[in-house]
């Protein structure tokens, strides 16, 4: 696809020293007096400036990355140069894999990495069939009845079955689902949490509280030999490191539980939600995806992933990836002091003209037909690149296919209402309720 030249996509970089194009301050103050969300200042600057931009909302300005060639050079070719700080939901996650740093992140990494590709996945390829069924079955029911449900709450409840299953060996029982209601409340509460963590902490304690005492039974079972009818799983994996890696405290067993239930329920219900919103608008798409094979065929199932593939570039998992430049670097023909923020937002790389034809359509076929999505690896990041891309993608992108590949064929959801919004935090999520009935 042929794309047209904007700043910061340039094919051969200036010569180092030009100073990043930075936002017009006014522009920045009218923003703030409006009470935008910050997608709407990332787009202001995208839009006016390019692929590497930057505003100014204190002293030093803030560096915007959405060049795929920049993308990859933030991300992927220099993680030394540009480092996380503090994640934004590290009073929920504490030193999980997600907001770990250095050397404990490496370790931690290398831990989880072998559980989630290879042989790895096919552990989990039993429990994803069996809560998929479950999902399934449940529709069944309120296809029969026409009791209205709500999507975004059945796929909650169906990513957090599957993870839970992955984790503990269990299926999730209805005390836990009851307490686990907590994840996504915490989750959407941090934007709006106080700057000091002390405060943040009492704001969201009996939350914390719930969540903490769901990883200490589970942590507890786990350490009693206790296994799952499909086994053990994750859990057992960060015990057995418990016995010879002294770092794997009980506090940093309950940070990898509750990373890992964040990480592998909120994204992908997410995403499922996102998807069928999608579809309620573009109904095509769903006809398409199932005329493409027979139930279970290979054609069928690149298909169905191509679903996903699409709702993602509209509504990636990791929609911002914060970076801290920890050293003087040149970005694409710009310097780059140390200790500025740099901002990589997927997406709007996801949604820029110069890199995806007519961005706005819902068009799955980008994913099939050849020459249709950028070749660049940074055009195309729902989970990021590099050495901290989502640990999860294979294990995500299997569970929504298997899910799928049961409730499309057999049910659409015939919305009774759909936010107008979407909310800005971890994830990009629907603003609103989602309540359908059902049809064949």
């Amino acid at each position: 696809m042929a794309t047209h030249a904007r700043p910061g996509y340039l094919s051969n970089p200036s010569p180092a020293g030009r100073r990043v194009p930075e936002l017009d301050p006014a522009l920045v103050r009218e923003w703030q007096a409006g009470g935008g969300e910050p997608i709407d200042l990332f787009t202001q600057a995208h839009e006016r400036l390019g692929g590497v931009a930057a505003f100014r909302l204190g002293p030093r300005p803030t560096v915007l990355v959405t060049a795929p060639q920049a993308v990859q050079h933030v991300l992927a070719l220099h993680p030394d140069r540009y480092v996380k700080r503090s994640h934004r939901a590290r009073l929920l996650i504490g030193d999980g894999v997600l907001a770990a740093t250095g050397e404990a992140w490496q370790r931690q990494r290398r831990l989880l990495q072998s559980q989630f590709t290879g042989r790895g996945m096919r552990r989990y390829e039993q429990r994803i069939a069996e809560a998929a069924r479950t999902t399934a079955m449940r529709w069944a029911g309120y296809a029969r009845t026409g009791e209205v449900l709500d999507v975004g709450d059945e796929m909650r409840r169906f990513a957090l079955d599957t993870i839970w299953r992955a984790l503990t060996g269990h299926p999730l029982d209805p005390r836990t689902e009851r307490e686990l209601a907590a994840v996504p409340a915490v989750v959407a509460a941090l934007p709006s949490l106080p700057a000091d963590s002390t405060a943040a902490q009492g704001a969201v304690a009996a939350e914390l509280a719930r969540i903490d005492a769901v990883a200490g039974l589970a942590i507890a079972a786990a350490r009693d030999g206790e296994a799952g009818p499909d086994g053990p799983g994750l859990l057992h994996v960060l015990i057995e490191a418990s016995h010879t890696r002294p770092e794997y405290t009980e506090r940093l067993i309950r940070d990898e539980l509750v990373t890992l239930l964040v990480a592998g329920h909120e994204t992908t219900a997410t995403t499922l939600t996102w998807l069928y919103l999608l579809l309620d608008r573009s109904p095509e798409a769903r006809e398409q995806a199932l005329a493409a094979g027979p139930e279970g065929s290979p054609e069928r199932r690149q298909a169905v992933q191509a679903l996903v593939h699409e709702t993602l570039r509209f509504y990636p998992s990791a929609w911002m990836l914060p970076r801290s430049a920890a050293q003087d670097d040149v970005l694409a023909g710009y310097e780059i002091e140390a200790g500025t923020d740099v901002l990589v937002c997927p997406y709007l790389t996801h949604r820029d003209p110069g890199l995806w034809e007519d961005p706005e359509r819902f068009d799955p076929g980008r994913f099939t037909t050849p020459g249709r999505r950028p070749a660049h690896p940074g055009g195309y990041l729902p989970f990021g690149i590099g050495p901290r891309a989502c640990l999860g993608l294979q294990f995500a992108l299997r569970e929504s296919t298997v899910l799928l590949e049961n409730l499309l064929p057999a049910h659409i959801p015939r919305f009774r209402s759909t936010p107008s919004r979407a909310a800005y935090s971890i994830t990009v999520r629907p603003d609103g309720p989602t309540s359908a009935v059902l049809a064949g």
